[in-house]
């Protein structure tokens, strides 16, 4: 469907001139890419409930990290700042989000950074995760899986909100939020700010982070028009090179070496006697705009959507590199090898299109068509600010500069039958038959200089970049539901495509042991699932199969930038079983459960990474890079009266950096419990007071939920290299929300 109705009471509204009118306010939500029971696909919808307690200042993976085969991980340790997600063993440039049907993934990087949109959990009124291929959708293509978001319900009521958190590590959050409820019976608007900062629990991983929304909706009948507007500044210290074990042990958990460089009255000491100081604006600093005009219209049979979108960013890093090769920096004056310097890597991009669906239903069947396009651009590059012993004079131009336009369209159209409907309706059984074909079309181009220095026999040259590819993917989807009372089988089959990212075109001569460009990936997804749901008890089970060809894996190594660098594997595969169980054993206590189990495999792997100490070796049946074969949460939430509380235990298996098994290149199996508690009063004036205190990490468990590593050989010998992003332990937030 193309609409759906998120409040669907009747509602009162009095105009200026006193006259009462009964107003039906429906959210204007393109929702042809969600998801629905009749949808042969495995996925869960995040509660409402769950979206208020994960509120006080995290970022949304937190709240993801509750839904199957899914693991959220955090460079500051707290679970604020540079966050990630990881969904059945796939990264995050591999899992499609959308906010009201809108791509939200970097077209150049793949990556959704949800820190870019700070505090975005407040916005939204609803979020899906869907596993596996899912339904069409706009952006990359979805390996992993999709999250699915909608912008908050506008509200035909006066009402506001202000809300005060206080933690750990001086976290903190301020937020303001009030709506105007119905005007002139069509009208309303809704506004929010909101600024959350942190210290972090590795050292220096400040985070400062700037958000508003807006919105204007106007309701008129057969027509609905939503104007939103969302987005904000984050200033975060750049803490993506982790921590290697044996620094763990000399310096503690906390420490990391981003912006450190040896000067002789430093005032801190290493190991070895060094002197050193940090460069206080070691950070990463993005400013990132996203608008949306959402238009829905019924005709008869037939709901209409359009959604404009435009969305601008702008941002840059600060570094300062000690010791730096200066050859390395072309637009330099000089004879000098090394020196201390401070650069700049700078981006601004431009993203802008549109989005149309329409649904018509008639009695036994749905038919859904629409389509999507979309223009990028970004040019990106580099200054210098200061090179230690150099005149401004001797400093000149950019050290890089390369620009990037992406053009992305898609077209699909949906069926959906159901046998038993309408003959036997009545006896509450639908048997759905679904298909569903995806075309997409995408153009890629990439030219100018990058930031890598290549070393050559003829001297030092900036690495150039000349990529111009276009991409015709053909993404089909079939399946069956069967749904009664209490049970809900599907079984479904989907191929779905994806182009390689910017790093992997830029990046691969780091690895690579020829000039080959990287190749696109297919994937065949199979799902068989089975749920049963009464009103005490409600259990699941879902198969996967995922085949691909071709598929790009994470090598354990990163660029400059932290973005993973991956390789193609030929024949691959991801299989598992996921189980989910929920009993409420009373109406104060409900305990839940999910599992996944898992296998995931690289045929007959070849390593085709030139340095590496295994090169042109087959290694027979290896598993893929961060892909854990046991994920597991088991959850009890208690509610009487005002107060709640929810328990949440996550298992996490151990993961390899790299796709040849190494245990020196590995991230160690984790269990972690955090605890969160919350009151509400309600006062006399209809008021609502909220307290809520979030207890992370319980039990002070010592763990990493990420790193990356990689072996090389030098002068004959074998090198392993690890690096690990430290989380930190028992730690607090507390929260006050007072809605009026």
């Amino acid at each position: 469907m193309v609409v759906t109705l998120l409040s669907a009471t009747s509602l009162y509204a009095q105009s200026t001139d006193s006259l009462h009118y009964n107003i039906r306010v429906v959210e204007v939500v393109d929702t042809g890419y969600w998801t629905y029971k009749d949808h042969p696909i495995a996925y869960e919808d995040i509660t409402e409930e769950s979206l208020v307690r994960s509120s006080y200042g995290t970022d949304i993976p937190t709240v993801l990290a509750l839904t199957p085969s899914m693991i959220a991980t955090n460079e500051t340790g707290i679970g604020i700042g540079a966050t990630s997600i990881r969904l059945r063993g796939t990264d995050a440039t591999r899992i499609n989000v959308t906010i009201n049907g809108v791509a939200m993934n970097n077209p150049d990087s793949h990556s959704m950074y949800w820190y870019d949109t700070p505090d975005l959990i407040s916005s939204v009124g609803s979020i899906q995760v869907q596993r596996g291929a899912g339904i069409s959708t706009n952006g990359t293509g979805a390996f992993g899986g999709s999250v699915a978001m909608t912008t908050d319900a506008l509200s035909p009521e006066f009402r506001g909100s202000a809300s005060l958190s206080y933690g750990s590590y001086n976290t903190n959050k301020q937020a303001l939020h009030i709506s105007s409820g119905l005007m002139g019976g069509h009208w309303v608007v809704d506004a929010r700010l909101t600024h959350i900062g942190s210290d972090g629990y590795i050292e220096r991983g400040a985070t400062n982070l700037k958000s508003y929304m807006a919105q204007l909706g106007y309701y008129g009948g057969d027509t609905k028009v939503k104007l939103l507007s969302f987005g904000g500044s984050a200033r975060t210290y750049l803490t993506y090179n982790g921590v290697s074990r044996e620094d763990m042990r000399r310096y503690g958990r906390r420490y990391h070496d981003s912006g450190q460089y040896v000067t002789s009255d430093g005032p801190f000491v290493l190991e070895d006697g060094t002197h050193v100081d940090y460069y206080d604006d070691q950070t990463d600093n993005y400013l990132q705009i996203n608008n949306q005009l959402v238009v829905t219209h019924d005709i008869g049979r037939w709901m209409l959507n359009a959604t404009l979108f435009y969305n601008y960013g702008y941002g840059y890093y600060n570094q300062y590199k000690d010791d730096a090769w200066l050859a390395d920096y072309t637009n330099l004056k000089t004879a000098k090898e090394q020196g201390d310097l401070i650069r700049h890597k700078l981006m601004r991009n431009h993203l802008g299109g549109a989005n149309l669906t329409a649904t018509a239903q008639f009695y036994n069947w749905n038919l859904t068509f629409g389509g999507s396009w979309s223009y990028y651009t970004c040019p990106h590059w580099g200054t210098l600010s200061w090179v230690d012993g150099l005149d401004k004079s001797d400093v000149g131009g950019r050290w890089y500069d390369n620009d990037v336009t992406k053009q992305d369209a898609n077209a699909f159209v949906r069926v959906e039958y159901d046998v038993l409907n309408p003959p036997y309706m009545h006896h509450g059984r639908n048997l759905w038959l679904f298909a569903d074909v995806q075309y997409r079309y995408v153009h890629y181009k990439a030219w100018g200089v990058n930031d890598n220095a290549i070393w050559g026999d003829d001297g030092v040259y900036m690495q150039p970049i000349d990529v111009n590819e276009r991409y015709n993917f053909l993404n089909p989807r079939f399946g069956i539901t069967y749904i009664d009372k209490h049970h809900r089988a599907i079984a479904s089959v989907a191929v779905a495509h994806r182009e390689p990212t910017r790093s992997d075109f830029t990046d691969r001569y780091m690895f690579s042991a020829d000039d080959s460009y990287p190749k696109t990936e297919r994937m065949v997804d199979i799902e068989l699932g089975y749920t049963y749901r009464s009103p005490r008890v409600s259990a699941g089970i879902n198969l996967y199969y995922m085949l691909y060809h071709n598929q790009l894996v994470a090598t354990g190594m990163v660029n400059d930038g932290d973005d993973a660098l991956n390789t193609n594997v030929d024949k691959s595969f991801r299989r598992g079983v996921e189980l989910t169980v929920a009993w409420n054993t009373t109406k104060w206590l409900t305990l839940s459960a999910n599992a996944t189990l898992s296998q995931n495999k690289i045929k007959n792997y070849v390593d085709e990474l030139k340095d590496s100490p295994t090169f042109g070796e087959n290694l027979g049946t290896m598993t893929i890079s961060y892909s854990p074969s046991v994920i597991g949460s088991l959850i009890a939430d208690f509610h009487v009266g005002g107060f709640s509380a929810q328990w949440h235990t996550q298992y996490v298996g151990k993961q390899y950096f790299t796709n040849n098994e190494i245990e020196a290149l590995s991230l160690d199996a984790y269990c972690v419990t955090n605890l969160n508690l919350g009151y509400s009063l309600k006062t006399k004036a209809e008021r609502e007071v909220r307290f809520g205190l979030a207890v992370n990490n319980l039990f002070s468990t010592l763990y990493e939920s990420n790193g990356y590593g990689y072996s090389y050989m030098w002068e004959g010998e074998r090198y392993d290299e690890a690096f690990y992003f430290p989380q930190a332990p028992i730690n607090f937030l507390a929260n006050v929300t007072v809605n009026f």
